[in-house]
């Protein structure tokens, strides 16, 4: 039942899976709210969704180890002067979308001053770092959360939150397409496609793509007639993917796309994919997948002592099961990559039941995610 009272949010979201998160909140809190206002730092599916951009979420977006540390007296600033302006008109909520490091701090100042607030998509304190649930607790009010086995771990800790869906489940179908999207692509509705998504970023394209582009090498030696195809998640990443591609695998046939990752996933009649949430998206899907993933020795150590769960794909961290394969590191070989992704060519083909499992993992996501994001926003301001 919409209300007739004026709400104002203000919003942070620093990236563009947080920007497509904040903008379904702000539609589905219009319809409750129809003279809602919001504000704060913005991407462009928020602007599109009415909410004023005070700084745009690319100024946010600092990724790396070192990269972070020169942008840091801007960053500090931008937040003082979104304290003081919060300050001056306090919103009814603040809502935190993911950026955990610069939003929690954030929250837990706006909090203390005596607003209220949310943070949507809680860190994952269930594979790393579990003590950082003092720092949720300190900075939200109320937490929005993304997987279902999150709910008994904030209802352990005593902290109000609300299970509203995974965002991919309602945006990917549950029967997959592929004509379609290969109709979309100009792909061959007859060869074999296989989708390499080795990653996002600059250090996992120079660690995943060359045994990437190896395995690939010896799929089309198994598999006679394949297509591989990579989604190019930006333009800066084009040059060096080529230039490792000339070295490792010059005479595959490979198209790049300008992103389309999802695009690439449907057309696919497998993937080899990065773990992240990419492999979510996979499973989703329902294709024959191997995850896998290379990076520094000494990334490699550290994440080993901390980790807090056998597996880093978030489909067998969801199904609880080492349903996906994993192959990391120094597994990670091309000739071991190519051998797993056949043997899961051939178990999709003649196992049903491993597709039913993955539907039943897509069922469990799926969720009126912005109407009950609604529903969370007026318990907070307890209207």
């Amino acid at each position: 039942m919409p209300s007739s009272s004026p709400v104002q949010l203000a919003m942070v979201a620093g990236e563009s899976s947080g920007d497509q998160l904040a903008a379904d909140l702000v539609k589905g809190a219009r319809l409750r709210y129809p003279d809602l206002t919001a504000h704060g730092i913005a991407g462009e599916a928020m602007v599109r969704e009415g909410v004023t951009a005070w700084w745009s979420s690319q100024s946010l977006a600092v990724r790396g180890y070192f990269e972070p540390i020169r942008h840091l007296p801007r960053i500090i600033k931008m937040r003082s002067d979104f304290i003081s302006r919060l300050q001056v008109v306090p919103p009814d909520v603040f809502i935190g979308v993911d950026a955990p490091d610069f939003n929690l701090g954030l929250e837990t100042k706006l909090r203390a001053s005596g607003i209220k607030t949310m943070h949507y998509v809680s860190p994952s304190i269930w594979a790393w770092r579990p003590k950082r649930i003092e720092k949720i607790r300190a900075a939200a009010d109320h937490v929005l959360l993304i997987f279902p086995f999150e709910t008994q771990i904030y209802k352990d800790a005593g902290i109000a939150a609300t299970y509203v869906g995974h965002p991919f489940a309602s945006h990917i179908p549950l029967v997959a397409n592929p004509a379609a999207a290969r109709e979309a692509l100009q792909l061959s509705l007859d060869q074999t496609v296989i989708a390499l998504l080795p990653g996002s970023r600059h250090s996992e394209i120079e660690y995943n793509a060359p045994n990437f582009f190896k395995a690939a090498v010896i799929l089309a030696e198994q598999l006679g007639d394949v297509q591989f195809i990579l989604p190019v998640a930006h333009d800066k990443l084009r040059d060096k993917i080529m230039a490792l591609r000339a070295i490792h695998a010059p005479n595959i046939s490979l198209r790049l796309l300008d992103g389309q990752a999802r695009s690439a996933m449907e057309a696919s009649d497998a993937v080899l994919v990065a773990s992240g949430t990419a492999s979510l998206e996979v499973s989703l899907y329902k294709k024959p997948m191997v995850i896998s993933y290379k990076t520094s020795v000494v990334s490699a150590w550290l994440y080993r002592k901390v980790a807090l769960q056998p597996w880093i794909g978030l489909p067998n961290i969801l199904l609880n099961d080492a349903f996906i394969p994993e192959v990391l590191q120094n597994d990670a070989t091309p000739e071991n990559l190519a051998h797993t992704l056949l043997h899961e060519m051939e178990r999709y083909a003649t196992d049903g039941s491993v597709v039913s499992r993955l539907h039943e993992l897509h069922h469990s996501l799926i969720r009126d995610t912005p109407s009950v994001c609604a529903h969370a926003i007026s318990q907070v301001m307890g209207r």
